[in-house]
């Protein structure tokens, strides 16, 4: 197995070359700097990065590419050492969760593939079937504690229509899915939140923030990150800046905040991933 170098990139080297005055016209969330990230450049095999787990245990983080059923932990304080372990043969992988032991992985048509490592091999695995007609697009899928459930939301599904995005939960202590839509984002809301009447609102990662509780969804399509209520209420959205965001698709947090959101190579450079230091408000602290 070999290992690979990950260059990271200090937030004030990174501000000195190349942040410019344009980054002001690029708002960023409460606690945040947008603008001021931490880059992790990733090797070639992770160009399609397309959904990321922070693991606090030994504050590494697990991936997956959309094109092979591999899985990926890149030991960040380990001299970036990268682990992989293939989990199918099948591809087109979406997003990936880790829950209690296991690992819940998003196919693009809305199914999951849970999988977990046991004595008998490398893996035990088990499929689980969404039953939607039409053709449907999934690229986000989140645990949501407070309902106990896995929620994945649409990219682009067959019942949506250009006003509406659906999300959809999965049960994991019965393998279920449920037969409703969960809840549905108001796309048209989005696009006058943003002020881009043309804004395209197609989710491709989520994640809920540890300490505000806030659902953060990303669109790489309309180039923004929205921030909901867990229902699917739209709060806030922040165009995000391409001369960080080339093509986001990932989104998690460390179990201290930070944010982390990881890019696709799209044809510049290598995938990464994106780190962005968090600093609580005054009343989070107490």
């Amino acid at each position: 197995m070999r290992k690979f170098v990950v260059t990271i990139i200090g937030c004030c080297m990174f501000c000195c070359c190349i942040k410019k005055d344009s980054d002001k016209n690029y708002p960023s969330p409460k606690g945040y700097d947008l603008s001021n990230p931490v880059i992790l450049n990733l090797r070639s095999d992770l160009d399609e990065i397309s959904g990321i787990q922070f693991y606090p245990k030994d504050t590494s983080i697990f991936a997956i590419n959309d094109e092979f059923g591999v899985l990926y932990k890149i030991i960040v304080r380990k001299n970036s050492v990268i682990k992989t372990w293939k989990f199918s043969s099948e591809g087109d992988y979406e997003d990936v969760v880790l829950l209690d032991s296991t690992f819940y992985t998003l196919q693009s048509n809305g199914d999951i593939k849970a999988f977990r490592f046991s004595k008998a091999g490398p893996f035990y695995i088990e499929t689980f079937r969404i039953s939607l007609t039409g053709n449907n697009d999934f690229e986000s899928l989140y645990y949501d504690k407070d309902i106990k459930k896995l929620v994945l939301i649409c990219k682009d599904c067959a019942e949506d229509t250009k006003k509406t995005v659906s999300a959809f939960a999965f049960d994991p202590l019965d393998n279920t899915f449920s037969k409703d839509a969960l809840y549905e984002i108001d796309a048209e809301e989005v696009a006058d939140i943003s002020g881009d009447a043309d804004a395209k609102f197609k989710p491709s990662a989520a994640a809920i923030h540890p300490f505000t509780g806030e659902l953060y969804i990303i669109s790489s399509v309309a180039g923004l990150l929205a921030i909901a209520e867990t229902d699917g209420t739209i709060k806030s959205t922040y165009k995000l800046n391409p001369r960080f965001f080339k093509q986001p698709e990932g989104i998690s947090f460390t179990n201290k905040g930070d944010l982390l959101i990881s890019n696709e190579a799209a044809d510049i450079g290598t995938g990464n991933i994106l780190i962005f230091k968090y600093k609580p408000l005054v009343h989070e602290k107490e």
